[in-house]
């Protein structure tokens, strides 16, 4: 074998956890893009469900356990019930909704496209010469991960759970209001 044909080893065969990687990242891309675009406000909660559960699925097989856990607990668990009690309580249409579409689709269509090209070219522009060393202690275990998560993203935790918890004391409050007036 001459130099150069060891240098660079070809086209590696793609391995099976690869191939799950992508058809679960087709599948979860599909949900959020139901999600978004259907008029029934509780399909688009539960297709919600089906897309953050397919993410937790693409970071199990990332081996990130923890942030999988996380991700299942915090936004499958609390998010999406939240969401759902928010929609029962205020008395939401079940059915096809006309309020919630606009006419605006291809503006934000096009602002979505360009706010994901642009946070695609920062985050390329950002970890471009950055290299991972994959011989050097693990990283992403669950002791470090935790441990960073709570040292740093504590009071974004607890603001988060308190916007919560003034979303779901908001819907109670409104759904009371409509039930006295009818009565």
């Amino acid at each position: 074998m001459t130099l150069a044909a060891t240098a660079h080893p070809g086209f590696l065969s793609p391995t099976g956890i690869e191939i799950a990687f992508v058809l679960v990242g087709i599948a979860t891309l599909g949900a959020a893009l139901i999600a978004v675009t259907t008029k029934q406000l509780v399909h688009a909660a539960l297709w919600l469900v089906v897309a953050l559960g397919g993410l937790a699925v693409e970071y199990l097989l990332l081996t990130a356990e923890f942030i999988a856990w996380v991700q299942v607990l915090i936004y499958v668990g609390s998010v999406v019930v939240l969401l759902l009690f928010g929609l029962m309580l205020t008395k939401a249409p079940i059915g096809r909704s006309p309020d919630a579409d606009s006419g605006n689709r291809w503006a934000a269509l096009g602002v979505a496209v360009a706010a994901a090209a642009a946070l695609v070219w920062v985050v390329v522009d950002a970890f471009r010469t950055t290299w991972i060393d994959l011989d050097g202690p693990a990283h992403g275990s669950t002791e470090a991960t935790g441990a960073f998560l709570f040292r740093h993203w504590v009071l974004p935790f607890e603001a988060l759970s308190v916007l919560l918890l003034a979303a779901l004391v908001g819907a109670i409050v409104l759904s009371r209001k409509r039930s006295k007036e009818q009565s």
